[in-house]
């Protein structure tokens, strides 16, 4: 019985990105896991337009659900929508005070947290008022924007994820070829 010993690298291992590590492998990873460009990038898509929901918390629901209404995986999809939190905090206020101008025609308190501040201390029931007509009117306009936006994604990503899918088949079939050499 002979032991052999795996010829040692004289280079060190590259350091892997955080973008590569977070972001490309997985998605690479859901393509050896049988999903169709198609379908990935509807996914991707999805993941984009359910994590900038201006609704806080509604987020896993809506992508669970849809995910397996749609025969989607439900964890690609998670994972896209919820690296999307940041952006979805960034554009919570901005959405807010365009709904709340929207809804309420410009009438009435504005929507700062100051005045929320001052509403909520004198008069809870305006302040919850005002809060649901800036959610209702972030919720039309998330809802307006995303469908172009949602189109754009799936029928602009699926080249990228087809070609990917080939090089992945690629390297498949080149890495046994090169391991029996």
């Amino acid at each position: 019985m002979s032991l052999s010993v795996p010829p040692v690298s004289s280079a060190p291992p590259v350091p892997v990105s955080w973008w590569r590590r977070r972001l490309v492998s997985p998605l690479l990873n859901m393509l050896k896991q049988g999903l169709s460009p198609a379908q990935l990038s509807l996914t991707v898509a999805l993941g984009v337009i359910f994590g900038t929901v201006p609704i806080l918390g509604i987020t896993t629901l809506m992508a669970t659900a849809t995910a397996v209404r749609l025969r989607l995986n439900v964890a690609a999809l998670l994972l896209v929508s919820h690296l999307m939190s940041p952006v979805q905090l960034v554009l919570l206020i901005p959405l807010l005070r365009l709904g709340a101008g929207l809804i309420g025609n410009g009438k009435g308190p504005e929507l700062t947290l100051t005045q929320l501040q001052y509403l909520f201390a004198h008069d809870w029931q305006q302040a919850l008022q005002l809060l649901w007509q800036a959610g209702l009117g972030a919720l039309l306009i998330w809802a307006a924007v995303s469908v172009p936006v949602g189109l754009a994604l799936n029928f602009g990503l699926r080249p990228v994820f087809r070609r990917l899918l080939a090089r992945q088949a690629q390297k498949a079939t080149t890495e046994p070829e090169e391991q029996n050499l």
